[in-house]
């Protein structure tokens, strides 16, 4: 099994870099696990205490959880991958069965934070897109998906996005065996990154 991890900072276009990635491959070769499953268990918290929680902290995610779950994948063993919504800022009861692939791309802007989890990767990519792009694509989102308003999500990018950022996720790039700019369509670096991905499933 390959395991390519993919982090950036939120915004910055993972989720289409991913879709690119996985756009020429066969379905049935290619899985994708998303970090925000692996968000902690807030379920004994109310919801106003679960809206204060700084989600861009590392330890807002249940690393161990999303260990072991790759490890039970790379033995060949199906996980059943938690579903998370972001109304809510908790897990629902739901889960989604996930089946080990000869490829799994773990996406998520705090991945790379990990160590136990980077060295899972056989491929570390980090997505750099500019941070006025990243807010401008954040709010976009939140608001239309996520039911939030436009004051609350600037709040939030103020007081933990921005600075998270630049605490935890932006140094991660070192850590990255690829850097893609996806400030616009890049498909030099994602072919690159497709031709690795072939040439590693001819050796398999």
């Amino acid at each position: 099994m390959l395991i390519i991890g993919i982090g950036g900072g939120t915004g910055c276009g993972k989720t289409t870099v991913v879709n690119q990635i996985i756009n020429e491959l066969d379905i049935n070769e290619v899985g994708v696990i998303s970090q925000d499953s692996y968000y902690n268990d807030l379920s004994h918290l109310s919801f106003e205490e679960r809206a204060k929680v700084n989600f861009d902290h590392p330890r807002a995610i249940d690393f161990d959880l999303l260990v072991s779950h790759l490890k039970l994948l790379k033995s060949g063993k199906p996980i059943p991958q938690p579903v998370y919504s972001f109304k809510t800022h908790n897990r629902t009861s739901e889960s989604v069965i996930t089946h080990p692939r000869k490829v799994m791309i773990v996406e998520g802007i705090l991945i790379l934070t990990h160590a136990d989890i980077r060295e899972m990767f056989d491929i570390k990519i980090f997505v750099h897109a500019d941070s006025d792009e990243r807010l401008i694509r954040r709010l976009r989102r939140d608001i239309s998906e996520r039911g939030r308003d436009l004051e609350e999500v600037l709040t939030r990018y103020q007081n933990t996005l921005k600075p998270m950022h630049e605490q935890f996720i932006e140094p991660t790039k070192e850590f990255a065996d690829i850097i893609i700019p996806n400030n616009r369509y890049n498909t030099v670096a994602v072919d690159i990154v497709r031709t690795i991905i072939n040439n590693k499933l001819s050796e398999v």
